[in-house]
């Protein structure tokens, strides 16, 4: 009797384990680079208040243009600008009223060295370092802000030699971690946790020398019948995700 009413738990726990999975949906989405330690953090709170599984690939926000235009299998879209979930939405790429901004990005002059980048970025003009990275302008935003950035600082031309460009703002975050570069333009997120720059030293970039950096959400095509994709979107809405998307230097 012992081993007929184990078999019968057994086949009862497989049953409610087959019963919750049914409940639970996987979403795929892409996510722009800077923003890849903050989604990391909200998945895991994500699966565990909501039972759905994020499962995130990390890039070029146009790149990430081009890779959905080709039929990737992405189904919710978290960009490093507001114009290509826009263009996407425009190009019936995208459910029609599902894109808004969930961060306001910040850009920051970084260098692994701790004194290195003064509190007024004075170090940009002093030419006094051999390489300075930022990441694609052609196909990240955070790239093209620091772009903006020079201009503005009339630097343009004496940096020309010295910018190495990553092909994203990860990337172009490697380039300085790894000494490869003295200082670099990154994202204020990739350095910066509860209020204050983990490591090295940098300069937060006043927002009025480049364009907003406002950063939209999108479900895309692949994920209108899919509730994850939803659930996601709700979740990066809530008090609990703004808070921590808040902790890693970003405006809402």
């Amino acid at each position: 009797m012992r081993i007929h009413l184990s078999h019968l738990a057994v086949t009862a726990l497989a049953g409610l384990i087959t019963l919750n999975s049914a409940w639970a949906d996987e979403v795929q989405v892409a996510v722009a680079a800077n923003f890849t330690a903050p989604i990391q953090a909200i998945a895991k709170d994500f699966e565990k208040d909501t039972g759905h599984k994020l499962v995130a690939a990390y890039g070029a926000t146009g790149q990430f243009y081009a890779q959905i235009k080709n039929g990737a299998p992405f189904e919710v879209f978290l960009a490093a600008d507001d114009s290509t979930p826009a263009k996407l939405e425009q190009e019936k790429e995208a459910v029609a009223g599902s894109r808004f901004t969930y961060a306001i990005g910040t850009l920051a002059l970084w260098s692994a060295k701790p004194g290195y980048v003064d509190d007024k970025g004075a170090v940009l003009k002093s030419n006094d370092y051999k390489h300075l990275s930022i990441a694609n302008p052609k196909t990240a935003p955070y790239g093209l802000a620091a772009t903006h950035v020079l201009d503005k600082l009339q630097l343009t031309e004496a940096t020309k030699g010295k910018i190495v460009e990553g092909q994203n703002i990860t990337q172009a975050f490697q380039f300085v971690s790894t000494g490869n570069a003295e200082l670099g333009f990154v994202a204020l997120s990739q350095i910066y946790k509860d209020g204050k720059v983990e490591n090295g030293s940098a300069w937060i970039v006043p927002a009025d020398l480049h364009e907003p950096i406002r950063q939209d959400a999108v479900i895309l095509n692949k994920g209108k019948d899919n509730p994850a994709a939803k659930a996601l979107v709700d979740y990066l809405k809530s008090a609990k995700a703004t808070a921590l998307i808040k902790s890693y230097g970003y405006e809402i």
